[in-house]
Formats: C-alpha cells, sequence, structure tokens
C-alpha cells in the first residue's frame, strides 16, 4: 500500500501538502488538492487508522444497538434491511460498525459501558426496548445516539411515518368500497401508537365508525397469534370485509386462518399487510401492503449520526420521518350497492 510520501513523490509535492490536500485543509489551492487526491485514488492510497484516530479524536467505529426478543435477529427482514443501509451508508463515510451487547469475553456489562469498553463515537439504536433502563442511561449520556422509530427529548430520531402508513391502507381499502375494515396490531410500542392513531385518524377522516372489536391486538412477526386474531374476527356476527394485519409475515397467519374457515383471498375477504417485504410479492394471493422505506431510514440514521459525531455543535437533534409506498396486490373492489349493505349491517352491529 502507497505511503505519503509515495504520494508526494507522485505529485512532486511535500509530504505537508499531501497530508493537507486530503484532510481538505483550506491552505492549498484547489487544483493541487484535486491532483493529490485522484494520485491517491489512483494509487489506492488509505489513510492509516489509528493515525486518523489520533488526529481527529475519533474511532470510526458506530455502535448498533440491536436487541431482538423475538429471536428472529437479522432474519427480520425490515429491520436487516434498515441496518444494513445505515452499514452500506456508514462505510461510505470511513466508519465501521460494532454490535453493542451486554457480555465482553463472559463478563456482563451495560450497553453503556460497553460503548465505552469498545470507545465508539455514536451508537444507533433500534428494536430494543426503549423504557429499559439500560437504554435510558446510554441515550441520556454523553455518547451521541440516534434512534429509529423512537423518540426521546433532545435526542435525534429517524422515523418510518407509520401514521401515513396506516391512513394510506385505510384510505385504499375505502377507495375499494369496503367500509368493515378491521385491523391486528402488534404489541405495544411506539410504532404500534403511531399506527393505531393513522388507522383511528382515517376512520374519522372518511366517516367510518369502526367496532371495539375490529381493533385487535396482535404480536409483530408472529403468524400464529394473527391466526387467533384473524380466526376470532372471522367469528363476529358481521366479519369485516377487510383485515390489516400488523406486518406482512405475520399476515401468513391470517392467510391460513382464512383458508381454514373455508374463505378466499380475495373472493371472500380482502387482506392488508405491512412492511413490503419480499414474502408479500411472492405469496398468493400477492399481498396488498405498506413499503416502508428501508434504504432512506437506514442512511438518513447514518448521515444524522455522523453529523452529530462531526459537528457536534451545528447539529440539532430533530425528528425525521419517512413514508413509503403502497404495494398493489390481490384486493376486491366492492359496488356501491355492496357498500349500501355494509352500512346498514354495520349500523346493527354497532347498535
Amino acid at each position: 500500500m502507497p505511503s505519503l510520501k509515495d504520494l508526494a513523490k507522485e505529485c512532486g509535492v511535500s509530504v505537508a501538502t499531501v497530508s493537507k490536500a486530503l484532510n481538505d485543509q483550506p491552505d492549498i489551492s484547489p487544483a493541487t488538492r484535486e491532483r493529490v487526491r485522484a494520485a491517491a485514488h489512483r494509487m489506492g492510497y488509505l489513510p492509516n487508522a489509528a493515525a486518523r484516530s489520533l488526529k481527529t479524536n475519533r474511532t470510526y467505529n458506530l455502535g448498533v444497538l440491536f436487541v431482538d426478543e423475538r429471536q428472529s435477529g437479522l432474519t427480520h427482514e425490515y429491520f436487516s434491511a434498515v441496518l444494513d443501509s445505515f452499514k452500506v451508508e456508514a462505510e461510505k463515510h470511513g466508519y465501521d460498525i460494532t454490535f453493542i451487547n451486554h457480555n465482553i469475553s463472559g463478563k456482563s456489562m451495560s450497553y453503556l459501558e460497553h460503548c465505552r469498553y469498545r470507545n465508539v463515537d455514536g451508537v444507533v439504536i433500534a428494536c430494543v426496548n426503549f423504557y429499559e433502563p439500560q437504554v435510558v442511561e446510554l441515550v441520556n449520556s454523553e455518547v451521541p445516539v440516534v434512534t429509529i422509530d423512537h423518540v426521546f427529548n433532545n435526542r435525534m430520531a429517524i422515523l418510518s411515518d407509520n401514521v401515513f402508513g396506516l391512513k394510506a391502507l385505510v384510505r385504499q381499502a375505502w377507495a375499494c368500497g369496503h367500509r368493515r375494515i378491521a385491523f391486528i396490531h402488534g404489541e405495544k410500542t411506539a410504532v404500534t401508537e403511531n399506527r393505531v392513531a393513522g388507522f383511528y385518524q382515517a376512520c374519522e377522516e372518511l366517516g367510518l365508525k369502526i367496532p371495539e372489536a375490529y381493533v385487535r391486538e396482535g404480536i409483530y412477526h408472529d403468524a400464529d397469534r394473527c391466526a387467533a386474531e384473524t380466526k376470532a374476527l372471522l367469528e363476529l356476527p358481521q366479519p369485516p370485509t377487510c383485515i390489516i394485519f400488523p406486518d406482512d409475515f405475520s399476515a401468513l397467519g391470517g392467510y391460513n386462518a382464512i383458508s381454514e374457515a373455508g374463505l378466499s383471498i380475495p373472493e371472500d375477504i380482502s387482506v392488508m399487510g405491512y412492511d413490503g417485504i419480499y414474502l408479500s410479492r411472492v405469496v398468493k394471493p400477492q399481498l396488498v401492503t405498506y413499503q416502508q422505506n428501508t434504504a432512506a431510514l437506514g442512511r438518513t440514521a447514518a448521515d444524522k449520526l455522523i453529523e452529530l459525531i462531526e459537528h457536534p455543535r451545528v447539529t440539532l437533534p430533530e425528528q425525521i420521518r419517512v413514508s413509503g409506498k403502497l404495494l398493489d396486490g390481490a384486493f376486491k373492489y366492492l359496488s356501491a350497492q355492496s357498500t349500501l349493505g355494509y352500512k346498514m349491517e354495520l349500523g346493527s352491529f354497532l347498535a
């Protein structure tokens, strides 16, 4: 690998000039700076990590706190895609990533202790119990932090716009003539609170009165629980014509329950998912779903964390919402006459 001396010799300048050019210092001409950088790229020069750390007082190491209690781990396509995008963007800026946990060589330590032990420059936090004391301790520490899908006071947060996502699904169902729309949501989290709010906001804006029995609590990424909740919905005196599931994977349980009840999708009942993972595109019939923009979520989280690290005095905490898009699938359009009948039936069910 070429050294600074090799670059200096190639460009016919001093080692100090090469160093200034690579570190974007202002006291050399733009032409010299570009000539040195072009030579560095051509010769495959990479700065020494230890020397760079001494100069900048940074380790160029970002921590990732990802705790998966359901053991789906990085096979969970949504979080896997977000973290992969985060990693790619971090590496573009010259940073490596380290996963943060409770144990180092068998020794138990807190998340904050692990961050200090690894000397990370900052941490992104995703898929954890954000109310756990150790997580709160880390967020309130001196370590720069960016959270994904959760908001803390005076901390940077990157959020998938879950209110918008549920509104988009409800409005799509409404546009297709559905008035009896049920929603199986996930366990209590900030994400769930936003999705439930989006569901009810859309229903209110559209003049829909949804019975309490149509809104049920499931568990994210749990097909069996989703199947049980779907079965309960189908056994209601006036079952829904459309069910929104907590995520695409859980929707598989709904598919099974609907099939076991002798019903067909979308002929007898329409269904919707959330996340827009690959599974939603290959399941038969294809699932209507809301695809979260995982690439933008991960990329933005990395960019904002690096801003906090490199420009702490001018980077203010903010909440950035990232919208996704609807993906089409098998869905039944109900006629105006059918919709009128559903309104009459629903009125008796609510009474």
